[in-house]
């Protein structure tokens, strides 16, 4: 009806304000119609109004729904059913769509309104419903980019705001706890199951987006930046994995769209081989873990991609193979397919190419288990990607697995006559296929112990064992690695300790006498060559001291490969001996001689390296030691380790033990601190375990479960300060200084499990804090680290503001004032801060920490700005400055703080270089954020008028402690920079010399017009709100004068000399310069003197 009446805007306004009224009084099946209609009526210029009210009633409509479903509330009816709402909102979304295809102007409405959230407060404009309602009007071209785009910056945003309050408890006071984003988005896609086909899409194209503009990124080396659990908080990353999951959880619920998704997906791991895919991978193996059976509707797409393994990187054939494992296992045709391109790989020209081939039949012998394999629980650790077995018709699989896996064998027995490279990754690979699939025991170790053969020595008293020049191919001039015997041996000695510890006590009867003869066979043959190395000098291999090993000479690269071989082979006897010895003393002492002669090798290596400076210098081998061989020596090294530090003090020890100049106790302390920080960086979940294995004392596992992490990190925690108090009590030339900063190492890392609530946290903060206060060492390393723990705590407890003004007059008392005759009273609030530490360490440290506090303080008022121009909107502003009252007084509060700090940093006689700069810099910072916050009050006074009290102290204190003192420490700098550049003039007449000279004071005063600048722009809107709020804000500052224009004395005298005046004129000339510069020089000591 109202459509055709002739409205004005008022009564436009009026119409849509009733009719949203009623909407909580209808029927939900009757809302639908109706929005149509108000659609349609808003082209009447009501569109703000109608989007808002919308988009506010189905997300308060949301919001009960959840609360009924998730409260167990005893409610006599439901106020609506779960499927009929989802029903509504989609009718409705699409009435939407449909409005803005014929009425643009309500589409760039909707982005407007939803943009303006950004600023200030995402909950109050972006909710499951409106997000589903942006993603269906992708589906028009012409909002399709900005929607995607806005979008975009909405996630980022909402992930880097919780990383920032994550790591402030002054930011976690202030703000509530928001809904994330992400956890919205994945509302919508859970809600599009109820044919939200419209919605699909865009949800789909958004994965992709997301995946592409935030997954890993390929760096200089060509290798990725890895994904750890330290790195694993970056907003980035954190989009990259909220990408894939929209995308797994809407192939989980539309049929409709799997293959679409699965095709992209492919494409991506095809055409983007040079970039990092490791992303797409991750996503592909979770979706055929989905739904494997379902996926064999689409295994020609799979079957495709095939095709291209030949060509693609060694990498991402195995992250691919690994992901369709489980197709395979279901499909007999694309089991097939695969092997006949993997057959054609085996006999390409290109190197990679094969190396794939041999990947991926060994995958495949890992995977397809034959009748009478052992379980593979304990071995499943060894596939990247944990896979799901789908065995269907088991008993007929196991069996045709058989000759299957036997065929493979036979193709990868060729590959023993291929390179180097292609046999190492058998060897690497053979040892996970015997855990996996042990009836293949047989087969392997026949092949491995034939090709040992070709290479042993059979003679018992031939020195030495092994056929060294066998391994080695040499063509014309080109010598190269022909057979990687350290990997052979290797991989025999694994297979071995495996084959002993699980299946011979599961043997019996007949069966153990005809395989016992051929595993006896590689045993003695391992013993005999375990005697004969030990023997063997290294003038047997030909690899004594004055054997040639420069990379230049055949003679000298053959050398090389042999002595790499050699420690090689030692490497592996010491861990087979170490694992047969069953702790005797004989081959201990056999396990220490296979050292000294790895030993000997590796220092005669390192020293011909020194020398010649070859690459070899950088280069180090992979260690043969296996983990297990590693974990079961750590573990007994651990508990000495930490026995030996915390009980014996390194003054104690004799000062004879040592080793590269570390002593026995700084070996421990170095082997400490690398363990907690991998336990903490790889095995997050396993902390819990890791401190209990720590805690001798407790046997009872039921008292145990009680004792948190908190109290056992405390408990450790309290070991490493005494340890550190010991230190600190010695002299200060016993003081050793990589030990303690050690120390401060490990106790940062154990401080990081201490819950910021608890009374250990705060007890670690005031122990910190003392050791700051009571000690001074002239070390700037330790003292860096000791500050670095100190903020790192004191920010999860309050804000660091009044830290960093106490040290700021340390630093100033220490250094002095820029003007020499003021004598600056020495507070001594931190021991640490010395006059070999203060500049740069601590400056350095206390600037970078301002600047997160400025940072913090930037971000509140941003945020504030934002909920004000919402308020404004909706007419409720005067609520909106009560409630950001708290928020405006703590912003006030830090600024306040900073501003003295800043105080006392200005009049300090820093160094030139990073110091000043930074000061420099963070200043330029202070005041763009003092103007932030004017302007802000400038906003709320056009709403409120006013501003508060201590807005204004606030002001008159940046006008009387800051801005002065600024202008003095800029001439200071200044006049700095030109007596350095006057004395290098002086020093050096050359050119290149000045040149350079004039480059860095260029470089060093570029932030000096940004900071001017910034102090104009702070006093230009002070102007502005002093106008606005009637109250003479500029009273109590002297506006800055104009520093554009100066008249610099001695290019003035150059000048003057070169008009060609006679020596009399000249004199008068330099005369009068002498007699302009002296009164200005006494007039700004006198400024400063009545400023300070």
């Amino acid at each position: 009806m109202f459509k055709d009446v002739p409205l004005t805007e008022e009564e436009a306004e009026l119409v849509v304000e009733k009719v949203l009224r009623m909407f909580s009084k209808m029927n939900l099946q009757e809302i639908p119609p109706l929005v149509y209609q108000l659609l349609v009526l808003s082209s009447k210029g009501s569109r703000k109004s109608v989007l808002e009210g919308i988009i506010a009633f189905f997300n308060e409509l949301d919001k009960q729904h959840a609360e009924e479903q998730s409260g167990d509330e005893l409610l006599d009816l439901v106020t609506v059913p779960s499927g009929e709402l989802r029903h509504v909102e989609g009718t409705i979304i699409l009435h939407f769509v449909f409005a803005i295809k014929l009425d643009y102007e309500l589409g760039r409405e909707l982005l407007k309104h939803l943009k303006a959230g950004q600023q200030g407060d995402f909950s109050n404009n972006l909710c499951p419903f409106s997000i589903a309602l942006l993603l269906s009007v992708t589906r028009i071209q012409r909002f399709e980019e900005q929607v995607f785009d806005l979008l975009k910056i909405s996630i980022v945003k909402s992930f880097k705001d919780l990383q920032l309050l994550q790591g402030s408890k002054f930011l976690q006071n202030l703000v509530p706890h928001r809904p994330c984003v992400s956890a919205m988005i994945l509302e919508v896609v859970k809600n599009s199951v109820h044919s939200w086909d419209h919605v699909t899409q865009g949800l789909v194209e958004l994965g992709f987006i997301l995946m592409d503009s935030y997954g890993p990124k390929k760096i200089l080396d060509g290798k990725t930046i890895e994904t750890s659990s330290g790195l694993s908080r970056m907003p980035n990353q954190h989009a990259c994995k909220l990408g894939a999951n929209i995308l797994l959880e809407t192939f989980k619920i539309h049929e409709m769209i799997r293959q679409e998704i699965l095709k992209q997906v492919l494409n991506r791991v095809v055409t983007r081989a040079s970039s990092p895919i490791s992303h797409f991978l991750d996503l592909l193996s979770n979706i055929i873990m989905y739904a494997p059976l379902v996926l064999q509707s689409c295994s020609s797409k799979v079957t495709e991609t095939f095709d291209y393994l030949s060509f693609l990187p060694l990498q991402t054939v195995q992250g691919l193979l690994k992901a369709v494992q489980p197709l395979l296992k279901v499909s007999m045709s694309m089991r097939d397919s695969l092997i006949l391109v993997l057959r054609k790989a085996m006999f390409a020209s290109q190197l990679d190419a094969r190396k794939s081939a041999v990947a991926g039949f060994l995958l495949l012998l890992k995977n397809f288990k034959v009748l009478g394999s052992l379980s593979s629980s304990q071995c499943s650790q060894s596939i990247g990607v944990s896979q799901v077995h789908v065995n269907v018709h088991s008993r007929y699989n196991s069996v045709a697995n058989e000759t299957f896996c036997l065929e493979i064998m036979d193709s990868l027995r060729r590959c023993l006559g291929q390179q180097a490279d292609v046999r190492l990754m058998l060897y690497e690979g053979f040892y996970d296929v015997l855990r996996r699939n042990s009836q293949l025991a047989n087969s392997i170790m026949q092949t491995l112990l034939s090709q040992l053969k070709q290479f042993y020595e059979p003679k018992p008293d031939l020195l030495p064992p092994l056929k060294l020049e066998a391994c080695i191919l040499t063509q014309g001039d080109q010598i190269s690695l022909q057979e990687p015997l350290d990997y052979l041996l290797c991989c025999i000695q694994h297979c071995l300790a495996w084959y002993k510890s699980r299946v011979v006590p599961l043997q019996q009867g007949e069966e153990e006498e005809e395989e016992e003869a051929f595993y006896q066979d590689l045993d003695d043959m391992l013993e005999s060559i375990t005697n004969r190395m030990i023997k063997s000098e290294l003038e047997d291999f030909e690899l004594d001291k004055s054997a040639d090993f420069s990379q230049s000479t055949g003679i000298g690269i053959k050398n090389n490969i042999c002595a790499f071989l050699v420690m090689g082979v030692c490497e592996v006897l010491i861990e087979y001996n170490f694992s047969i010895s069953n702790f005797s003393k004989n081959k201990f002492e056999e396990v220490l001689s296979l050292f000294m002669c790895y030993k000997k090798l590796s220092d005669i290596l390192n020293e011909k390296a020194g020398k010649g400076k070859t690459k070899m210098a950088n280069k180090t081998n992979d260690s043969f030691l296996s983990m297990k061989f590693v974990s079961d020596l750590l573990t007994a090294l651990f508990r000495v380790l930490l026995w030996r530090y915390t009980s014996i003090p390194t003054s104690v020890e004799e000062s004879g033990k040592k080793e590269k100049g570390k002593s026995i106790s700084l070996l421990c302390l170095e082997g400490l601190q690398k363990i907690f920080s991998a336990v903490q960086q790889f095995y997050q979940p396993k902390i819990q375990q890791f401190l209990r294995a720590l805690d001798v004392t407790d046997n009872e596992d039921r008292e145990d479960a009680d004792v948190s992490v908190t109290q056992r990190a405390a408990f450790q925690i309290r070991q490493f300060q005494r340890s550190l108090l010991n230190l600190l009590s010695s002299q200060e030339e016993d003081f050793n200084s990589k030990e303690a900063a050690l120390l401060v190492t490990v106790l940062t890392s154990l401080s990081k499990l201490l819950e910021p609530s608890s009374p250990q946290f705060v007890q670690m903060l005031s122990w910190t804090s003392k050791i700051c206060k009571e000690n001074s060492r002239e070390d700037a390393l330790f003292c860096k680290s000791l500050m670095n723990l100190l903020f790192s705590l004191h920010v999860l407890y309050k804000s660091p503001v009044t830290l960093l003004r106490d040290l700021s007059q340390d630093i100033h008392g220490h250094l002095g004032d820029i003007d020499r005759d003021v004598e600056v009273e020495k507070t001594n609030h931190f021991a640490m801060v010395n006059l070999r530490t203060a500049a740069p360490t601590v400056c350095l440290l206390v600037l970078s920490q301002a600047e997160k506090v400025l940072e913090e303080v930037d971000w509140l008022i941003t945020k504030l700005k934002g909920q004000v121009s919402q308020e404004t909107l909706s007419e409720a502003s005067s609520q909106a400055t009560a409630s950001n009252h708290p928020a405006e007084k703590a912003i006030i509060m830090q600024l306040g703080t900073l501003l003295t700090f800043f105080h006392e940093l200005v009049q300090t006689a820093l160094p030139s270089g990073s110091c000043v700069d930074t000061l420099l810099k963070d200043l330029c910072k202070m005041y763009t954020i003092l103007t932030a916050l004017v302007r802000y009050y400038l906003q709320v006074c056009r709403s409120s008028g006013g501003i508060p009290k201590n807005m204004e102290k606030l002001v008159k204190l940046s006008g009387s402690h800051l801005t002065p003192l600024c202008y003095s420490f800029i001439s200071y700098v200044q006049n700095k920079k030109s007596q350095g550049l006057k004395y290098t003039g002086e020093k050096k007449k050359e050119k290149t010399a000045v040149a350079t000279a004039m480059a860095r004071v260029l470089r060093e005063t570029k932030p000096i017009p940004n900071l001017i600048f910034a102090i104009e722009q702070y006093e230009k809107f002070l102007i502005h709100l002093s106008k606005r709020s009637k109250v003479n804000l500029m009273q109590h500052i002297k506006l800055s004068t104009s520093r554009d224009f100066k008249i610099k004395g001695n290019i003035l005298d150059m000048v003057l000399r070169e008009e060609g005046e006679d020596e009399n004129e000249e004199g008068t000339a330099s005369e009068h310069g002498g007699q302009n510069k002296e009164p200005a020089k006494k007039k700004r000591k006198k400024e400063m003197k009545c400023l300070s």
